[in-house]
């Protein structure tokens, strides 16, 4: 299944090398190429979410590059715990939401393109933030950050609207990393150098007694 947000590159790769057929061998060659790049680019499953509220799921496909203690500098530095996760162009580019509940925050910020795969992409490049807010009050920080060939944050969520564990809520075009900041007593269930889904692994258990 190919996503919304890339129907149109598919559309477009696949008549240019349809195109470049009629020319010579090796434009024909790239243009395939970048067709198939594209597909595999936007490719996007159908998953199957067995929601848990005792759990944060993953808000998307990739690696895990940071899980430890750090303070969330969109609730004012307080202390939790920050799960950063990067997806390379080869990844599912779908956003998904951890846990149920209203969104309490939302934000854009610009800033620079550099790889998100660096600790400090989280705070220099543009970056899409939202707070949810679950119905026992915690609140969780959400941040999709461009990468160095993404350009493109796409989120469909907005202030005060209910959203639900697994619901797709955004997309980033071209390689790029989300950040998540949970309650500092939340039990990780992953750590750096973990491949993930999103929607479907556990990035870490709710504390009951928090």
């Amino acid at each position: 299944m190919i996503a919304p947000e890339g129907r149109v590159y598919v559309g477009v790769s696949l008549a240019g090398a349809i195109v470049l057929y009629f020319t010579t061998i090796w434009l024909f060659v790239i243009g395939l190429v970048v067709f198939l790049f594209m597909l595999q680019f936007f490719r996007d499953f159908k998953r199957e979410i067995k929601k848990d509220e005792k759990v944060y799921l993953s808000p998307a496909d990739g690696k895990v590059v940071f899980a430890g203690p750090a303070p969330d500098p969109a609730q004012d530095g307080i202390n939790s715990i920050k799960v950063s996760i990067f997806m390379n162009p080869f990844n599912v580019h779908v956003n998904r939401i951890p846990v149920d509940g209203k969104i309490a925050h939302l934000e854009h910020r610009k800033g620079k393109f550099l790889n998100a795969s660096l600790d400090k992409a989280s705070e220099e490049n543009e970056a899409n933030t939202i707070i949810i807010q679950t119905s026992d009050y915690r609140r969780i920080t959400v941040v999709q950050v461009a990468g160095l060939v993404a350009r493109r944050i796409l989120c469909y969520v907005k202030p005060d609207q209910e959203v639900t564990q697994g619901q797709r809520y955004g997309f980033i075009r071209f390689g790029s990393r989300v950040d998540m900041y949970l309650p500092e007593t939340s039990a990780l269930n992953v750590k750096a150098g973990d491949l993930v889904q999103g929607g479907l692994d556990i990035i870490a258990r709710r504390d009951e007694f928090s």
